[in-house]
């Protein structure tokens, strides 16, 4: 009889057993990430070697932002924007604050999304068949050369060997930002009419008025606007400063209603995998040898220590268009990058709400995106 019902209990184990490992295999046979809430976004570009993600990001935000505000259906008339129209106006405009400065102003290729709406508002946009920006050689961005040979011209004009400034430098120093991404077109047509680039930019309906950047820290006060404190923000333009909570709901709200979201974060954390195409805000700087998948939950506070001790910075600038869930049903951010077919995704990456929470420097949307709530307490 003993042997009887032990031989019941190993068959009921081995069935279980059995069981768990089919729900397993089917489990693991389903796509890693379903996508519940995914906005237009253009193709994946590739800022290759080159430290403008900053353009990449937000013309793409602004791409899917025209999309959306003309309501186009069709993915083949989708509008593909000049980045390098964009890097160009910047770069010149940098160089003058530069000199203006007396070289007290960080002088690199990063900036921030804020920078492109400055450049929108004052010059406009151009298709990128008007202004590839690949004027020197190769196919893809490759931008080492021109980062010194700018960097150098304008140390030589803030050292003023003349004593005081010619008239020459500033067309010298254009011409050389026109020698290497092309010059900038005036005029131009798309689909047989002829535009300026502010008459492209209003036509496709962008106002970059209508645009706000939030982030979250606690050394400003919240509810009020502040230039955030990375070299990288050379214009000082402003963000909203919310609590983290409001932050992640703006998020929330944007995709969840059509819009699209810009992104700041820093990727050097170590969760950050180009192998995986995922972001994880692993809870420690190394996975431990057991491969755990652990994450922290960030907070408030948190990130204040890492942004004051320079671990959560402006590393790069991505765009933001969707929301997924993994096979356990966990949360995921759906973000397109601009380091072309990169991973397993192609250049897309799945950021879990734990990173995005933790590592984000900053956000850019359409005011219409902002809940109610936020907009009324913030005024705009």
């Amino acid at each position: 009889m003993i042997r009887k019902m032990l031989a019941a209990a190993a068959l009921i184990l081995c069935v279980q057993a059995a069981c768990a490992s089919s729900r397993e295999a089917r489990k693991q046979a389903e796509p890693a990430f379903t996508t519940v809430v995914s906005n237009p976004v253009t193709s994946v570009k590739n800022q290759h070697r080159s430290g403008t993600c900053w353009a990449f990001s937000t013309i793409s935000f602004l791409e899917s932002e025209a999309i959306r505000i003309n309501g186009i259906s069709n993915p083949e008339e989708y509008p593909d924007f000049s980045e390098f129209f964009v890097v160009s106006n910047s770069y010149y405009e940098r160089g003058v604050k530069y000199v203006r400065l007396d070289g007290n102003l960080r002088f690199a290729a990063g900036s921030c999304c804020g920078d492109v709406l400055e450049v929108v508002r004052d010059h406009g946009i151009v298709p990128q068949s008007e202004m590839s920006g690949m004027n020197y050689g190769t196919e893809l961005p490759v931008q080492a050369e021109l980062d010194a040979v700018l960097k150098a011209f304008v140390d030589v004009i803030v050292s003023r060997p003349n004593k005081t400034l010619s008239t020459a430098w500033k067309r010298a120093y254009g011409a050389i930002i026109d020698e290497y991404l092309g010059r900038k077109p005036q005029t131009f047509s798309v689909d047989g009419r002829e535009y300026t680039p502010a008459s492209y930019r209003d036509r496709m309906g962008i106002n970059p008025d209508d645009y706000v950047n939030f982030t979250s820290f606690v050394h400003h006060p919240f509810y009020t606007g502040f230039a955030v404190e990375v070299e990288d923000n050379w214009r000082q333009d402003e963000s909203w400063n919310l609590p983290l909570e409001e932050m992640m709901q703006v998020i929330d709200n944007a995709l969840n209603n059509g819009y699209t979201v810009a992104w700041g974060a820093d990727v050097s954390h170590k969760g950050f995998s180009r192998k995986d195409g995922t972001a994880l805000l692993l809870a420690g700087e190394k996975d431990d040898e057991s491969g755990s998948r652990a994450e922290l939950v960030p907070t408030q506070e948190s990130r204040q220590t890492e942004y004051d001790n320079k671990t959560l910075t402006d590393d790069h600038g991505m765009h933001i268009y969707g929301i997924a869930r993994d096979r356990d049903g966990k949360k995921f951010y759906v973000v397109k990058n601009s380091w072309g077919e990169t991973g397993p995704y192609k250049g897309i990456w799945y950021v879990s709400e734990a990173y995005m929470a933790g590592q984000t420097l900053n956000i850019l949307v359409h005011k219409d995106a902002v809940p109610a709530s936020i907009r009324e307490k913030l005024g705009i």
